[in-house]
């Protein structure tokens, strides 16, 4: 069939979504809905033969669903409606929920129901839930719904007057506030998890008015209640009445008619009022839950070394790149015969940290800063002989993070992953050693190719084209240990020790040094240039604004697959 997407954004699900239908062999376009009239015009052009929205936040006009049949993808059960569904799951502790398709109508969320699928809700951020078990429901209903309609002979099932919680009202911002002199750490984290990423927790600190993202429970610090009392990796420690919570990151309230604002590492944000807060700083390696947060960890188990990371978005800023390549280099001393990088669950990376390269004084400055940090940790994975390096992806990757990845022996990743292998969107050549990794790992035509579609591919297509080794179909929060089980089987393989000693000839035989010089040419040729496009595309990504014309790239103004 051929379908058409519709979405206010081309967010995770609706990229996820898209790879997905390309998988079964449909034909895809997609529609961003800023307005109505762009959406009667697609359905015009496209001809559709069904028209899917997996992220929505306007109605689809009558005159579109009246003639064609459009499924919205709704990230609650059957019966829940209301614009902050997850929040409101979140916010309440609910341990399971759901995903439905609706037909839409006159009413939201009010749809028949072609499918529903019920998935696990545990205690994580609700930008985490979205792009993970909420993803992986509402991939297997849409998949199911469109096979229904594609049968032609399926009728959806009617809503009952008065299913479920019904409809909720916005989350606002009053349901959100945090009492810091009465609410406990778990209490704290829940308010911050439900707002997680959009649109944070407003709150007053050190004088200024703040959007928190991000929350993770600390047992171990205590204060006065509201107090910053620590700092790590960029995150703020705030004492509750019974503990702590580390905020990592920061958004000032936008004045008004000011310009947008977004979002910064806490300390970051707050430069200048932290002068009395000490840095706390956790140790790499440990074992087990020490009731405590950092952004990178490190433990082993049967010859195996696991270099864990989680940095917010998958953003990694010069900083972050640099307390990676010194872990990854502690991690390279240890006695392990595999170093597994990655884990966990979520974001493996998606390149350079574009929301601090935008606060920099100088742009330009801190975009060339922040790729030759990346580079400089890329390079490091790659010339590791020693010993197998396995990059293990729970989530999604994008640009460099995914040659980040590449940069290692074996790429393995968690059944849903979405990778986006290229830099053109964004207005940029690219570096992070991809000329040399990408065509390696796919050959130079299907490079070229993912390089000029900046379409995104999903994991069995990546599997498929050589971009990973290994898919592994388990729950987001399994990863982890379905992906420890398999590097302590590998370091434990007789064959591990001859594949090092191949690699090491292989390595010796590679000046890599070319491919970095002849990209970073044309990487600072862009950043120096402030009429660039990647200033302009940059800026207006990072504050959630439409381009402007002059800083569009040329790109397929539908993405297709």
């Amino acid at each position: 069939m051929h379908i058409l997407l519709v979405a206010s954004a081309f967010n995770s699900l609706t990229q996820r979504v898209q790879a997905e239908l390309k998988d079964h062999g449909h034909s895809v376009a997609v529609q961003l809905a800023h307005e109505e009239d762009p959406v009667r015009e697609a359905v015009r052009r496209e001809c559709p033969d069904l028209v899917v929205a997996p992220y929505l936040k306007t109605v689809i006009p009558r005159d579109v669903w009246s003639v064609h049949t459009c499924l919205v993808v709704h990230p609650g059960p059957v019966g829940d409606r209301g614009p902050s569904s997850l929040d409101w799951a979140v916010h309440e502790g609910a341990d399971r929920w759901g995903v439905t398709v609706l037909q839409a109508n006159a009413e939201m969320d009010a749809g028949d129901v072609w499918a529903s699928v019920a998935c696990p809700l545990p205690p994580v951020g609700k930008s985490d839930l979205y792009r993970n078990e909420i993803s992986d429901a509402a991939v297997e209903a849409v998949l199911l719904a469109v096979g229904r309609f594609a049968s032609g002979t399926y009728a959806p099932a009617p809503q009952a007057s008065g299913a479920g919680e019904g409809c909720r009202p916005l989350f606002r911002q009053s349901l959100r506030r945090i009492d810091w002199q009465s609410d406990s750490t778990a209490t704290v984290v829940r308010k911050l998890r439900a707002a997680d990423s959009q649109p944070g927790v407003l709150d007053g600190l050190l004088g200024g008015e703040w959007f928190l993202h991000g929350g993770y429970p600390e047992s171990r610090l205590g204060g006065r209640p509201g107090d910053v009392v620590a700092t790590r990796d960029g995150a703020i420690c705030r004492a509750t009445t019974d503990g702590a919570v580390w905020i990592p990151e920061l958004r000032p309230r936008r004045e008004p008619g000011g310009p947008a604002t977004f979002k910064l590492p806490a300390t970051s944000a707050l430069a200048g009022r932290l002068s009395a807060v000490p840095e706390r700083p956790a140790p790499l390696h440990r074992t087990g839950d020490d009731g405590t947060w950092s952004e990178i960890g490190y433990r082993e188990e049967a010859g195996t070394g696991f270099l864990s990371f989680s940095f917010r978005g998958g953003a990694m800023s010069t900083a972050q790149c640099q307390r990676l390549l010194c872990a990854y280099r502690f991690a390279c001393s240890r006695p392990t015969s595999v170093l597994v990088l990655g884990g966990g669950r979520d974001f493996f990376s998606n390149g350079i940290h574009l929301n601090v390269i935008e606060a920099a004084a100088d742009p330009g400055a801190e975009s060339w800063a922040n790729i030759n940090a990346m580079d400089d940790l890329v390079e490091a994975v790659l010339t590791t002989t020693d010993r197998l390096v396995v990059a293990a992806l729970a989530g999604n990757a994008a640009a460099g993070g995914v040659m980040l990845a590449l940069a290692a022996d074996e790429v393995w990743c968690r059944a849903g992953a979405v990778f986006n292998p290229h830099y053109r969107l964004m207005g940029l050549y690219g570096s992070e050693y991809w000329t040399y990794t990408l065509p390696r790992r796919v050959g130079a035509p299907a490079a070229d190719r993912l390089m000029r579609d900046a379409l995104p591919v999903s994991s069995t297509a990546a599997h498929r084209l050589g971009l990973v080794d290994r898919v592994i179909p388990c729950a987001p929060q399994s990863f982890d240990a379905e992906a420890g089980a398999l590097a302590t089987r590998l370091a434990a393989l007789p064959a591990t020790q001859s594949r090092i000693h191949a690699k090491k000839e292989e390595r010796d035989r590679v000046d890599l040094a070319p491919y970095r010089e002849a990209e970073l040419v044309r990487m600072h040729r862009i950043f120096a240039d402030p009429h660039h496009p990647y200033h302009g595309l940059r800026r207006a990504f990072v504050r959630k604004e439409r381009p402007a014309s002059d800083a569009a790239v040329p790109q397929p103004p539908f993405p297709r697959g």
